[in-house]
């Protein structure tokens, strides 16, 4: 499985990017996926979550508020909008699926597939 990350970039404070992620698997839809950041000398945490099925979703709550997770199912795409942006959020950011279909996407140990990252820099 491969996870294609884009959209990040540099922005200023208060700005808005949204982050898409294509995914090569053929079962798309029967997996959590979400977004997961690391920023330079931090682990990496998760940011969002999306169910499989009924498209449940989790935020931080950092971004809550802030940021909002979907997902097209005909389009094997994962996406993050992310509003409001603050120089707290710079970090690279990376989509993932989680581990086995029937696992929820709760932390990087329920990683089955990493995406490549994205870079995002909120300027001030």
């Amino acid at each position: 499985v491969q996870l294609q990350a884009s959209g990040g970039g540099v922005v200023q404070a208060g700005d808005s990017l949204r982050l898409s992620c294509a995914s090569s698997e053929r079962t798309f839809s029967v997996y959590d996926m979400g977004w997961f950041r690391q920023a330079p000398g931090k682990e990496r945490e998760l940011v969002a979550s999306i169910s499989r099925g009924d498209s449940n979703t989790y935020y931080s709550d950092s971004v809550k508020g802030r940021f909002t997770i979907s997902r097209d199912n005909a389009k094997n795409t994962v996406y993050l909008q992310m509003n409001s942006l603050k120089p707290e959020d710079t970090a690279v950011y990376y989509c993932a699926q989680a581990r086995y279909s029937s696992w929820s996407l709760s932390g990087t140990d329920r990683v089955g597939y990493w995406g490549r990252g994205t870079q995002v820099t909120v300027s001030s």
